[in-house]
């Protein structure tokens, strides 16, 4: 039985988020929305399933919540500097600066929401991943302290995602 749920729904938080986001971009909770949300949430997993090599073997949902949100606070934070910079200092005095991030990480997963947290906040770009997966190439859009910027990432956003998950 848990073998025939395995093979059925690969992914479960996947398969709850797929059906949730569905719903919300529809913006009708009807049964059919539901039961619609519902069939791509195991569908869209089942079909991409071959593409996943390992299922993360921890993950701890209320943490990714509340990174979830600190995230979000980020981003609008970030806008709001990102904004006074764009403002206030003129293009030639500028410090952008490309820095390395050694990587602890090594589920696939946590190092994509990594990248894509970094990404999402604006003035950084995740700009590639060394082959070994090893190490994240991070631009930002001004900094007096490249080596403040690393620290940063580590502290705030990689040892949440270690603690997700494992």
């Amino acid at each position: 039985m848990a073998r025939a749920v395995q093979w059925l729904l690969p992914h479960p938080y996947l398969t709850l988020l797929l059906a949730v986001v569905w719903m919300l971009l529809q913006n009708d909770f009807s049964a059919g929305m539901v039961v619609f949300g519902i069939i791509l949430g195991i569908v869209i997993p089942r079909i991409t399933s071959i593409w996943w090599p390992d299922t993360p073997k921890a993950f701890h949902l209320g943490k990714m919540m509340r990174y979830s949100l600190m995230v979000m606070w980020d981003i609008m934070v970030a806008n709001v500097e990102v904004a006074w910079i764009v403002i206030s200092v003129p293009n030639s005095k500028l410090k952008p600066a490309w820095v390395v991030v050694p990587l602890d990480l090594r589920q696939p997963e946590a190092i994509t929401l990594l990248a894509g947290t970094i990404t999402l906040t604006p003035g950084t770009v995740s700009a590639d991943l060394s082959d070994e997966g090893h190490s994240l190439l991070v631009h930002v859009l001004h900094t007096d302290d490249p080596d403040g910027i690393v620290d940063d990432i580590k502290t705030r956003y990689e040892r949440r995602l270690k603690e997700i998950f494992q």
